[in-house]
């Protein structure tokens, strides 16, 4: 059973934000603050979610969503030689190389985005799901 993943941006706005996707991104979030699994993100994830939040609640109340989604999740972030890993990778979108190979060096078990453009480069390593995908997984 997977049991470490890592939470893209999308997944953190679709629970913050109560955006269409809110049930499936609050099923995951469930499941790490609950067990059996253990989410990680990386202060890049802290940066985009806090812009959008804050534009949307103001930044007193993204700070507070943020503080108690830290409580829950881990944010690990990746050595020099990752990150350059990632920018000579085959992804067309720096930030998601990034999230991607700071998730392998962490040795994460999934990666879970919206991101469609992402599952292109997923790899058998460490899967990309959407949400839905890895929900049903979980129950397989």
């Amino acid at each position: 059973m997977v049991s470490k993943i890592f939470l893209d941006a999308n997944v953190i706005l679709d629970f913050s934000l109560k955006r269409d996707n809110y049930h499936s991104a609050l099923s995951i979030i469930d499941k790490i603050v609950n067990g059996p699994i253990q989410g990680f993100i990386t202060p890049s994830i802290l940066q985009i979610s806090g812009y959008w939040i804050s534009k949307q609640y103001g930044v007193v109340t993204a700070k507070q969503i943020l503080t108690s989604l830290c409580e829950d999740v881990q944010v690990v972030d990746c050595p020099h030689n990752v990150a350059t890993q990632a920018l000579k990778s085959n992804f067309t979108d720096i930030e998601d190389a990034i999230q991607y190979y700071t998730a392998l060096e962490h040795k994460l078990e999934a990666f879970v985005s919206r991101d469609k453009q992402l599952l292109k480069f997923s790899m058998p390593i460490l899967p990309v799901y959407n949400p839905e995908e890895f929900l049903a997984l979980m129950t397989s």
